[in-house]
């Protein structure tokens, strides 16, 4: 009998006689491709401890020049939308960054990649992180995190100072206090109880306290080339039997509240950072961010948290003029 994804409760950390099982196989790149359209490359795939994850390589158009531009920049995508939804700011950015090599990954969880039978917390996803890198052989990286990736990324920089170049946050998670919930909610994000109404408010509320909506002419859409994130998610929660899990996993323990201090301590560590969020974000604000010491911040009029998709020019005009501005080096 195949595997629901309503039976898939993922451990904690620290939980005591978790029984040893193998990764979630994610679904096939043709299942995917039959839906979405080849609008990323070909998939490669890194084989960890924890499973196999998928990986996207945007190559330089123009032979790169190390004096002239930056080389080799890593997306790291939010929860639930994989790393297609980043790849209308890589293509924006490529345009004025064509010597430059970027590379996009899907998450434990997400698109192509296995849901390891593991606690979702930051390490899991900095230990995917390094095995890329790896693969690819890059010494060093200049990083674009956005929600979830935002707030995976600022305890990974601390971690490999000498490594990460620079570091953008697009709309970063990590800042909400989750004292802020109701009793009930917070006996979701703990567990231990109803699994199955814990699910269902998890994502619930990352549709900001609704159901996932799907357009009805999103096939039209796709059909053009456009990136539909509704259609993207609904597609993983029927046929990644480890996704639904993932997400709710990663909202658990994946450090999407109070994770202040990681905040704090990359801002101390100097490397250049740059902020972009949207103006009506509930997720995120300036003045949150200013209170961790990230200071440079740019501001998108009208949008919300889903910026890197809705805002593209202005999301990437602001990298833009970030990377031009520190150079190659981070400097």
């Amino acid at each position: 009998m195949s595997l629901s994804p309503t039976d898939v409760v993922l451990p904690r950390p620290g939980q005591k006689s978790v029984e040893v099982k193998p990764p979630i196989p994610g679904p096939t790149e043709s299942a995917f491709t039959d839906t979405f359209g080849s609008l990323l490359p070909p998939a490669k795939y890194l084989q960890t401890e924890n499973g196999k994850a998928a990986y996207y390589e945007i190559l330089p158009s123009t032979p790169a020049t190390s004096l002239t531009t930056l080389d080799r920049v890593l997306l790291i995508h939010g929860v639930q939308t994989p790393a297609l939804g980043l790849l209308p700011l890589v293509r924006a950015l490529q345009k004025a960054f064509p010597q430059t090599h970027f590379v996009l990954f899907d998450h434990w969880g997400h698109g192509l990649s296995d849901t390891p039978f593991l606690p979702h917390e930051p390490s899991l996803f900095h230990g995917l992180i390094d095995a890329l890198l790896d693969q690819l052989n890059w010494p060093t990286v200049h990083i674009i995190g956005y929600s979830f990736g935002g707030t995976l990324t600022p305890a990974y920089v601390v971690s490999h100072s000498t490594k990460v170049k620079s570091f953008t946050l697009v709309a970063p998670a990590g800042l909400m206090r989750l004292s802020y919930l109701s009793a009930e909610e917070q006996g979701h994000m703990r567990g231990g109880g109803d699994e199955d109404a814990a699910r269902k408010w998890v994502h619930s509320w990352l549709e900001g306290g609704g159901e996932l909506i799907v357009p009805g002419n999103w096939e039209e859409s796709v059909s053009k080339g456009e990136i539909v994130a509704p259609a993207i998610k609904r597609w993983q929660l029927q046929k990644h039997a480890g996704h639904s899990a993932s997400v709710v996993g990663i909202l658990r323990d994946g450090g999407v509240f109070d994770n202040h201090d990681a905040f704090a301590e990359v801002a101390r560590t100097g490397i250049p950072s740059l902020a972009v969020l949207g103006e009506l974000d509930g997720i995120v604000d300036a003045q949150t961010l200013g209170d961790v010491g990230i200071t440079n911040v740019e501001v998108v009029s009208g949008a919300g948290h889903g910026v890197v998709r809705g805002n593209v020019p202005e999301v990437a005009a602001a990298i833009t003029a970030f990377w031009n501005k520190i150079g190659p080096n981070g400097n």
